[in-house]
């Protein structure tokens, strides 16, 4: 398992997608930085909350692309056949894979995130706002939460790879993905407040509740408001959060190895 992480991170920061995403990501926590202007009175908010956006975006487009061109396109090409061969079950190539990916959006988050926080100190220049953000505790575990987010589509995006022969389609479907299940959250909510009484909508209320159980609320690992506003979550819901995630990448990971080891490569 240790060669094929290791090849992972060799391969995956020599990846040109990586440079692109990466700079895409330093473009977006800039805007962050510019986007304090158009608030006045809590300009490291808005600043923060960009910010934030803007690394979840670039943390799901690194995760979906590694896995395209790392496991994807790799089974695509049939060059995988040289990393099965080893004298190891096939299952390790997939965890390996799984395990590379996730550090390197691990390093890419803390990057990212790193430079975020500076961006934060500076964005007000010498106006001191009213209710300051919190830049510690609150800021990394938020940071934590995106990875995870992360993860999660990552996990999702390598099942689709071991199953799928077109190299293109986890990548479409991991951002489908992702798209759900952040917004998976306000459906529901908005679901559950009767949905403006329209009895359109209401007839799907019962495809919602079906989706729920299949589709992760990946919007219960976004804890922007701590260090943006001080509301510190629910321990409880953390902790639901977590072991949901954590169970769902297992889950998922699980059918990986399953479908990758019966998969024949011809």
């Amino acid at each position: 398992m240790l060669p094929f992480l290791q090849a992972t991170w060799r391969a995956g920061l020599r990846n040109r997608s990586f440079h692109a995403v990466l700079i895409l990501g330093i473009v977006l926590v800039g805007i962050a930085y510019l986007s304090a202007s158009f608030s006045p009175r809590q300009p490291r908010t808005v600043a923060l909350d960009v910010g934030f956006s803007g690394i979840r975006l670039s943390l799901v487009l690194l995760g979906l692309f590694w896995v395209q061109d790392l496991i994807a396109k790799e089974i695509d090409r049939r060059t995988v056949l040289w990393a099965i061969t080893y004298p190891v079950p096939r299952g390790w190539y997939i965890i390996g894979r799984f395990l590379g990916v996730a550090s390197l959006l691990f390093a890419a988050a803390l990057c990212l995130g790193l430079l975020l926080w500076f961006v934060v100190r500076f964005a007000s220049g010498e106006y001191v706002q009213g209710f300051d953000v919190a830049s510690g505790g609150p800021f990394f575990s938020t940071l934590a939460g995106l990875w995870l987010d992360s993860v999660v589509v990552v996990a999702f995006a390598v099942l689709i790879a071991t199953i799928s022969t077109v190299p293109m389609l986890p990548l479409a479907l991991g951002l489908g993905f992702a798209v759900g299940g952040k917004s998976l959250g306000a459906v529901i909510e908005y679901f559950r407040q009767g949905a403006d009484g329209d009895p359109a909508l209401l007839r799907m209320a019962p495809i919602i509740d079906a989706i729920q159980w299949v589709l992760p609320d990946l919007s219960r690992l976004d804890w922007r408001n701590w260090p943006m506003y001080g509301l510190a979550p629910d321990l409880a819901a953390v902790g639901l959060a977590l072991g949901l995630a954590l169970s769902y990448i297992l889950l998922l990971m699980s059918l990986a190895i399953m479908v990758f080891i019966r998969r024949e490569f011809q």
